[in-house]
């Protein structure tokens, strides 16, 4: 069983370096992920990769199934999750090609799904801190062996999308001190966190969105050329990480639903219990 799950975001459809690999269709009770996930050795580590998009990148931010995604890797056995994902710059200092692994995160977006629970069984989970600070330090490292510029901490807004901001939204965004945009990494750190998975986002800058006088008209053609860089970077980044993978994990995200479930357990329906079995089995055995 994969303890290390790997997502990669737009231009990382692929892991190189996996031996062994395999493929596996997963289907969910809040439906199929992405794409199937690839399961194989890297650095002598067992790994699931998931395409976020799919492969080919045929799904758009707004219709991604985060739900099947993080759940497929909880029932995986995944207890960590590195994910990669392309953002533009709100800061002169995060330039493209540079790496941020935020610690924050502002929620833009409107009417997506960002928990497991309803339906007879309500929890409140704590996530004043969303991304595990052990798998942070372990990363920032990594992305520094791999000879990656790469800054820990800083706000990541999330925004709907698929549309780029108003220089209007961006400048906004700018004198709310946010690091870096994107439109996918909120609700997977919300669903891993309920999942007590540890998860961490390496956000990878591509532009500086359209606030500065001198990139003031994003257009994907000029993305594409950084994210096949951005690309290699993260790939050999992922590779450090998971070899300097501590095996224990020496943090809170294991067990962060133990004083999160509120309903009295007597009245959860039973085939609620049964939908979310690899996320709360352990708490009504």
């Amino acid at each position: 069983m994969p303890k290390i799950g790997v997502i990669g975001g737009s231009g990382l459809y692929s892991m190189p370096g996996f031996t062994e690999q395999k493929e596996v269709t997963m289907d969910t009770p809040f439906g199929k992920p992405s794409d199937n996930y690839i399961v194989g050795q890297l650095e002598g580590k067992e790994v699931a990769f998931l395409a976020r998009h799919g492969r080919g990148h045929r799904i758009s931010p707004s219709e991604l199934n985060f739900r099947a995604n993080i759940y497929g890797m909880k029932a995986l056995g995944v207890e960590r999750i590195v994910s990669l994902s392309a953002v533009g710059s709100l800061k002169e200092e995060h330039r493209p090609l540079d790496f941020v692994i935020p610690d924050q995160f502002v929620d833009r977006t409107r009417g997506r799904i960002s928990t497991f629970f309803g339906e007879g069984l309500v929890a409140h989970v704590s996530f004043a801190d969303p991304v595990c600070p052990q798998l942070a330090v372990t990363v920032d490292t990594a992305c520094k062996t791999a000879g990656v510029n790469v800054k820990k901490g800083g706000n990541y807004i999330c925004m709907e999308g698929p549309m780029f901001s108003t220089k209007a939204e961006s400048n906004l965004y700018r004198s709310w001190g946010m690091d870096v945009i994107g439109m996918t990494n909120l609700q997977e750190a919300k669903l891993a966190r309920e999942a007590e998975i540890c998860y961490v986002t390496v956000a990878m800058v591509t532009d500086y969105d359209c606030w500065h006088s001198e990139h003031d008209a994003v257009e994907v053609t000029d993305i594409i050329r950084v994210l096949t860089e951005n690309a290699a970077n993260a790939c050999r980044a992922v590779a450090e990480a998971v070899r300097a993978m501590p095996s224990e994990r020496a943090c809170k995200c294991g067990s962060s639903l133990q004083h999160a479930l509120i309903t009295d357990k007597k009245l959860v329906p039973p085939d609620i219990i049964r939908k979310l079995e690899p996320i709360v089995g352990k708490y009504f055995q």
